[in-house]
């Protein structure tokens, strides 16, 4: 069994290359915008993007899920007519709204609380929303193949061209914030237009309309779910907003970003997750299998949940050509990075707990589970915020999760049933929460030499914590063992 795992492991590695490398790179735009941008200019981009972030599902309705789902069985078409109508389907469309948004920029920026002098960045965001719409078959399409190094290679390539080109605009042509959107608009054209010529001999003029029609009824309970979703993640930004101002937006994002490190985590195993349990789904074991990998997957969470909540303020302040990683006007809002790593930890769980509506095709259900966890958002930011400030809304964000990761389990547990490991799953959890509470008990001061030490102690205590509680048992560590030998003796 941990076989496979393993497999999954170097899948997602593989994946998580470029999530890693991308993430990475992304991280240095942080710096570079809180160096660079002024709190209530990283305000206004952080809004622009929450909205672009809901139009992007829109743009998609759901085809990259459709596509996914309809060639794992390939029981309604061939293959390239499974390719051909997601694609052609999402080109005319997503034209057809960024011209309409290029047209309507002004009025749409008044509505957004944008402001008519910033209609320039609704007009580019239209264009960014298309480019990045025409890559979403292309990249399932590599997924499916597992042509993993090509889909890695291409985002990362998209990433170094939108870091380097925001970089140049910033500091050679001195540009403020319109910089960002034109960099990130041309990295998606390229993007776009190289995945055009990878996925080009796959397509055919041929699209019948039974096919889309039903591609469209199998992907558009992912608009109000992916809305949902989406609320969850960004809808912290307009209600912030409305509540404070952009400064206070700006520092609330640009810390929320830090949470990159638990992104990475679930962005590389969700890349190679749906495949994985598509092949392995009609597996005697699979059930178990699910478990197994669920119980690796938390315990490698709770790792960088412990880790990353230890040593974000000493990353932070890491100087670099004289430049703090991020900015001093930013710090004050370091405090919620823990809550949003933590949040990130059940989105983990959602993406495996939705096995069961996928593989029947349920996907009714996921507008539900998301959409509880859209409303318990909102509920829980205008509650928390006028009392607790950027603190109340990262709190919002994780009940939100922890709602939706809940609220999709029942309903795929009844539909395909795994016997989770709640008993081991528990110990991880208040191992780690045990030893970040301790730690935060003790305020120690950041970036001195006796308070890492003493953080580089934590982080051994719980290790040592997992073995003390048996989250993992002598048996699991042989099997462990012996699956890895078995792997670099293959290799």
């Amino acid at each position: 069994m941990l076989d496979r795992i393993f497999k999954l492991g170097k899948e997602a590695a593989i994946y998580g290359l470029s999530s890693i490398v991308g993430r990475f790179l992304n991280f240095l735009l942080v710096p570079v915008y809180t160096n660079f941008l002024a709190t209530t200019d990283y305000g206004v981009m952080a809004n622009v993007y929450a909205y672009i972030a809901f139009a992007f599902v829109v743009y998609g309705y759901g085809m990259d899920s459709a596509y996914m789902r309809f060639v794992a069985s390939l029981d309604t078409a061939d293959k390239k007519q499974t390719v051909s109508v997601p694609y052609f389907s999402l080109l005319g469309t997503s034209v057809l709204f960024s011209v309409l948004i290029y047209l309507y920029a002004p009025a749409i920026s008044d509505v957004l609380g944008v402001g008519a002098e910033h209609a320039d960045l609704i007009r580019y965001s239209g264009w960014i929303l298309c480019f990045d719409t025409l890559a979403i078959v292309p990249f399932a399409y590599l997924r499916m193949e597992n042509r993993a190094k090509m889909f890695a290679g291409l985002r990362i390539l998209n990433i170094i061209i939108n870091v380097l080109l925001t970089i140049l605009l910033f500091v050679v042509f001195k540009m403020g914030i319109e910089a960002v959107f034109i960099a990130n608009l041309l990295a998606s054209a390229v993007t776009a237009v190289v995945l055009a010529a990878v996925v080009f001999p796959q397509l055919t003029v041929h699209v019948p309309s039974r096919l889309h029609n039903e591609m469209i009824r199998f992907g558009f309970p992912y608009i109000p779910a992916g809305l949902s979703g989406i609320a969850i993640q960004v809808i912290d930004v307009p209600i912030l907003k409305a509540l404070t101002n952009d400064a206070t937006v700006g520092v609330y994002r640009a810390n929320y970003r830090l949470g990159v490190l638990m992104m990475l985590v679930v962005g590389m195993f969700d890349y190679a997750w749906r495949p994985f349990f598509l092949t392995h789904a009609k597996d005697n074991d699979a059930q178990k299998l699910f478990s197994k990998v669920f119980t690796y997957f938390v315990a490698l969470m709770m790792l960088v949940f412990v880790t990353g909540s230890l040593f974000i303020d000493d990353i932070a302040r890491i100087r670099v050509f004289g430049r703090y990683i991020i900015h001093p006007d930013y710090w004050g809002g370091l405090g919620i990075v823990p809550i949003i790593l933590l949040a990130y930890v059940f989105t983990g769980a959602y993406v495996n707990f939705v096995v069961g509506v996928y593989l029947e095709k349920k996907t009714k259900y996921l507008p539900y589970a998301t959409g509880a966890g859209a409303l318990v958002n909102v509920v829980l930011n205008f509650l928390l915020i006028p009392k607790f400030g950027i603190t109340g809304a990262a709190v919002a964000t994780l009940l939100s999760y922890i709602v939706m990761a809940v609220g999709i389990y029942f309903p795929s547990q009844r539909l395909y049933h795994v016997k989770y490991e709640w008993g081991r799953l528990t110990r991880l959890t208040l191992a780690a929460c045990t030893v970040v509470v301790v730690f935060m008990m003790l305020g120690l001061q950041p970036a001195t030499a006796v308070g890492i030490a003493v953080k580089l102690g934590f982080s051994a205590a719980f290790i040592l914590l997992v073995f003390v509680l048996k989250v993992f048992d002598s048996a699991d560590i042989k099997e462990t063992r012996d699956a890895l030998s078995r792997m670099f003796v293959r290799s």
